[in-house]
């Protein structure tokens, strides 16, 4: 097939482009600046913003299928920026889609469009999404999701994945942010026992991706769905935050504050850069307190029926490769 992968770039896009491109199929992305990792994978670049239809167009065109992987993350940031690449952009992408006959549209979601501050504990696709966001990405999420499941149709087939928590060699966001906290000595983490969370390792989440791609067809199971992705393996956070400086050659995080501390101190912070109107990402949000003070783990047998999902790479395996990919490419200081 001809597939664009939006976000081919970025570290969950990277590893799609590289299955496809290991099954044959021909690869090219949509990324703003162009990636030398994915001219190594022979992958077709298209150096444009989601945010310029034309762009996009010019991308779909004469494609067989796309996935929608980029996107603005994050946990701070205005709220006009996250709507103009994660709503504005997926229009893009779907309008294009419309417009070029592409028959088959995989979007990256995420979880959090259901996790509104309460646990979720081993809930499944059913969950409505949350009635309110505590940071502009997950509300931008859920409007973006929206848009592609009711684009589903005779004419293009449309699903949604949510992955949860992406991790592995190779990740530029969570690990780096970790480590050099740890080495500065400012890792704490809130103490909120029986909490679980779910990841996945970043080969499972890409894998999904292909399971999704070749089981997508109009009225086929998955057409108008969404699909938490994770490792079937939750973890205390404090476990899994471990396991990660354990890997890096670090030591484990010792220091905890109460979870209602965390909370309000994340509640303040933000109060007091909005009123000071700082840009900087402050050191703890309210999204960041409330996920890590809440259980957030899923019931992944819909993916594992309609998809044949089945996270191959375990946690255990997982880790072993991480720890020897950082021996080979530390996290830089």
């Amino acid at each position: 097939m001809k597939v664009l992968v939006t976000g081919g770039g970025g570290f969950l896009g990277q590893a799609v482009c590289r299955l496809l491109a290991e099954r044959g199929d021909h690869v090219s992305a949509l990324n703003r600046r162009r990636h030398p990792a994915l001219a190594g994978l022979g992958v077709v670049q298209h150096a444009t913003d989601l945010r310029d239809p034309d762009g996009v167009r010019a991308a779909v065109a004469g494609c067989d299928a796309v996935v929608h992987c980029a996107a603005l993350a994050g946990l701070w940031g205005p709220a006009g920026d996250y709507r103009s690449v994660n709503v504005r952009g997926t229009a893009n992408v779907i309008n294009a889609c419309l417009h070029a006959g592409v028959p088959r549209l995989v979007h990256t979601s995420s979880p959090s469009v259901v996790h509104g501050g309460r646990d979720l504990e081993g809930v499944d696709e059913s969950a409505p999404h949350a009635r309110r966001f505590l940071a502009p990405y997950p509300a931008s999420k859920a409007v973006a999701e929206r848009l592609v499941l009711a684009a589903d149709g005779d004419r293009l087939a449309t699903v949604a994945l949510r992955p949860h928590l992406i991790w592995g060699p190779g990740d530029p966001h969570f690990l780096p942010h970790l480590a050099a906290r740890a080495r500065r000595g400012r890792l704490v983490l809130p103490h909120a026992p029986g909490k679980l969370i779910d990841t996945v390792y970043v080969d499972n989440a890409a894998r999904a991706h292909l399971l999704a791609l070749d089981a997508l067809a109009p009225g086929s199971p998955p057409a108008g769905r969404a699909y938490f992705i994770t490792q079937g393996e939750p973890l205390p956070l404090t476990h899994w935050v471990n396991a990660l400086l354990d890997a890096a050659g670090l030591p484990p995080v010792t220091r905890h504050v109460p979870a209602r501390l965390a909370r309000l101190g994340a509640a303040a912070i933000e109060y007091g850069y909005r009123l000071a109107r700082v840009r900087a990402r402050p050191p703890l949000t309210r999204l960041a307190a409330v996920q890590a003070t809440t259980s957030h783990w899923f019931d992944i047998s819909a993916a594992r029926r309609d998809l044949g999902y089945e996270p191959r790479i375990s946690m255990a395996d997982g880790l072993a490769r991480l720890a020897a990919h950082l021996s080979a490419n530390p996290v830089a200081p």
